[in-house]
């Protein structure tokens, strides 16, 4: 007769104990960051290096952020200096993260370009259920001196937002084939310092141009100077190009290095054109009309070369 009595018992209770835990608020955590640094930018691997700490503020003492943090779009992650105090009933967590990060960089404008970064912060164990962030925004800040070198730092923001994943991750407590989590979000935009790095990249480039030019100085039936100094010019260009392009990602779409390299490759060929129906005047005696040919290909060259350098480079 007792055991007839125990077992609904047992069940009822343990369904109030489910139906309870079910009906627990999440833990409220409070988190931010400080950027220490961000370098080694490569842009060819298409990664980062972040250092920065990260800290939470929480009620929970079985809550334990070394061991469950995770950046969800790093490619590996180095925690330091993890400790945990208490202050004031709160428990206070901080950490030093080293992280390389991957980053999908737009280089449309390359060495004018704006680079969009992001952090992103998760708990892997605890879902929204369990865990909700929010952002500290009053001290999440970077460091105003050496974060970024070469880098202008502008619009930080730390904020948090809910992530949904489309899988249980096996998961035999979630009724639904979707996950969400709680996520805290360090993003910034980087604006390169360029001047110095587009004459260091494109120098070469240019000199290869001047050394095309100089044929227009030679006369009209000089056929060695005429022809192979814009072919020189060309090949020095041509290697320009693969030097650079061995720095960026591979992408589709044309760049500001493209546009700039398919203008003097284009200069090269009106050259070489000019060049050759220069020499065919002159070798059929007609000199005077050979030279006026020479000349007005040398300005419309060299001025199409110029505007068009110089309205790419303002617009991009």
């Amino acid at each position: 007769m007792v055991k007839k009595t125990f077992i609904p018992l047992f069940a009822l209770v343990l369904l109030v104990s489910v139906a309870s835990a079910k009906n627990e608020k999440p833990d409220t955590v409070e988190v931010g960051a400080y950027i220490i640094s961000i370098h080694d930018i490569n842009f060819h691997a298409q990664e980062y290096t972040a250092r920065f700490w990260l800290w939470f503020v929480y009620n929970n003492p079985k809550l334990d952020f070394a061991n469950q943090i995770d950046i969800s779009n790093a490619k590996d992650i180095e925690i330091s200096s993890a400790s945990v105090d208490t202050i004031n009933g709160k428990y206070w967590a901080k950490m030093r993260i080293k992280c390389t990060m991957k980053e999908n960089w737009v280089v449309n404008d390359f060495p004018f370009d704006t680079q969009h970064l992001k952090i992103q912060v998760e708990d892997e164990d605890l879902d929204i259920g369990d865990l909700v962030f929010v952002a500290n925004t009053t001290s999440s800040r970077f460091d105003n001196v050496g974060a970024v070198s070469a880098w202008t730092v502008k619009n930080f923001k730390a904020f948090t937002s809910i992530v949904t994943y489309n899988t249980s991750f096996g998961s035999p407590e979630v009724a639904s084939d979707t996950h969400t989590f709680s996520r805290f979000s360090i993003e910034l935009d980087i604006e390169r310092e360029a001047k110095g790095l587009f004459l260091k990249i494109f120098l070469g480039m240019y000199f290869a141009f001047l050394i095309a030019l100089v044929s227009f100085l030679t006369d009209t039936n000089e056929l060695d100077p005429r022809f192979g100094l814009p072919i020189g010019g060309l090949f020095a260009a041509v290697g320009n190009k693969y030097i650079i392009d061995s720095l960026l990602p591979e992408s589709s779409q044309f760049s500001l290095v493209d546009i700039l390299h398919n203008l003097t490759f284009l200069g090269i060929f009106m050259i070489l054109t000019t060049s050759a129906i220069a020499l065919k005047l002159h070798n059929n005696n007609k000199v005077d009309q050979a030279h006026r040919v020479n000349k007005v290909g040398a300005i419309v060259v060299i001025v199409g070369y110029i505007l068009s350098n110089i309205y790419y480079i303002i617009n991009s």
